[in-house]
C-alpha cells in the first residue's frame, strides 16, 4: 500500500508515525507548503517524493492513496479531487466546513467507489472503544456526556508551537469530534442542537468560546464546552455518565468515576488512536469495504453543525 501525506505539520507528522508502524505500508510522498519541509520529512520517513502541489502526488501512478492533513478549508475539494484522481482517501477532521461541501465529497464518494474515510479519532482511541464495546455487548447506556474542549489559541499557532497559514475552528473542528461520538455512542441520531457562541475575536475573527447542548432520539443529552482562552489543562476530556458506571476518557486513556485507571492493553493491536484510524484505513481498501468513520457514517455530524452554525450566526 503506497500512502502519501498531504499537510506534514503536528498531525501530518502522528500519520506519518502510526504509517511507520503498520505492515505493508509504504510512504510514498509528502506534500507540504514549503519544499524544504516536504523534503526533510520526506527524507526522514523514506519518501521518495516531496512536493508542493498534491497534483504532482494525484498524477504519480506510484500513490494508491493519500492521507490530507491540510488546512481545514481545503479539505473538500482536495478530498475530491483525489478520488477523482482515482485515489482512496482520507481526509483529516473536519471533512469540510459547510454542510454543502460534505454533501459533494460524500457524492463523489458514491461516484467512484473509492474508500473515503474521515479521521473521527475518537471512534479509534482505546478509551472511547472500551466504552463502545461494552455498550455493544449490552453492559452499558449513555444516559449523559460531559465534554471539555480547551485550548489556549489566541494566535494561528500548531500543537507544535508553529505558525499557522490558517485560522482553526471550534465548531467545525473541535465540535465534529463530540457531535459524532456522541451519536456513535449512542446508537441514535442527534434530533435537538443548540449552540451560543461569546464574541468574535477581532484579530482571528472567529468565536473564540462557545457552549454546545445536544439531546438524541433515544432522550440521551450532551453538554459540550469549548475555548480557545483556557491557559491548562488543555485538550480535550470527556465524561461519560452511564447506566452502570462513569467514566472519563481523554485521548487514549480511561479512568472510572473514582479515578481508577481502567486496563485497555486488550482492546485493540495499539493503544494509539490514531495508529488505529490508519490501519482500518488501510484494511479497508485491502478488504475492499466500507471503513469505520466513512464519509457516509459521519455525514450527520456535519449536518448537525451547520445547524448549529445557522443558529449562532442569527
Amino acid at each position: 500500500m503506497r500512502v502519501a501525506l498531504a499537510g506534514a505539520g503536528a498531525f501530518g507528522i502522528k500519520h506519518l508515525d502510526a504509517l511507520a508502524r503498520i505492515d505493508g505500508v509504504e510512504i510514498a510522498a509528502v506534500v507540504s507548503r514549503r519544499l524544504d519541509q516536504a523534503e526533510a520529512v520526506a527524507e526522514k520517513y523514506g519518501a521518495p517524493l516531496a512536493s508542493t502541489e498534491l497534483d504532482d502526488v494525484l498524477r504519480s501512478p506510484d500513490v494508491d492513496a493519500v492521507i490530507l492533513a491540510t488546512p481545514t478549508q481545503m479539505h473538500a475539494q482536495q478530498a475530491i479531487d483525489t478520488m477523482r484522481a482515482g485515489k482512496h482517501v482520507q481526509v483529516e477532521i473536519p471533512l469540510a466546513d459547510s454542510w454543502s461541501d460534505a454533501q459533494a465529497v460524500a457524492a463523489t464518494q458514491r461516484d467512484t467507489g473509492l474508500v473515503c474515510m474521515v479521521g473521527h479519532t475518537r471512534r479509534f482511541n482505546p478509551s472511547h472503544q472500551w466504552i463502545h464495546q461494552r455498550i455493544r455487548a449490552g453492559e452499558l447506556n449513555v444516559l449523559q456526556m460531559d465534554v471539555q474542549t480547551y485550548f489556549f489559541r489566541r494566535t494561528n499557532m500548531n500543537a507544535l508551537g508553529q505558525p499557522r497559514s490558517w485560522t482553526d475552528n471550534l465548531l467545525w473542528h473541535h465540535a465534529a469530534h463530540t457531535v459524532d461520538l456522541f451519536a456513535y455512542q449512542c446508537g441514535a441520531d442527534v434530533l435537538e442542537a443548540h449552540a451560543l457562541a461569546g464574541p468574535t475575536n477581532a484579530d482571528l475573527g472567529i468565536p473564540m468560546d462557545m457552549s454546545i447542548q445536544l439531546k438524541t432520539s433515544k432522550g440521551q443529552i450532551c453538554t459540550l464546552s469549548l475555548s480557545f482562552n483556557n491557559e491548562g489543562p488543555l485538550g480535550t476530556f470527556f465524561r461519560y455518565i452511564c447506566d452502570n458506571g462513569t467514566y472519563i476518557a481523554r485521548y487514549d486513556d480511561l479512568i472510572d468515576g473514582r479515578d481508577v485507571a481502567v486496563d485497555l492493553s486488550h482492546v485493540d493491536v495499539s493503544l494509539d488512536g490514531i495508529e488505529l484510524q490508519d490501519r482500518e484505513f488501510v484494511a479497508a481498501i485491502h478488504e475492499n469495504r466500507e471503513p469505520n468513520a466513512s464519509v457516509h457514517q459521519v455525514l450527520k455530524c456535519y449536518e448537525v453543525l451547520d445547524r448549529l452554525d445557522q443558529q449562532m450566526q442569527t
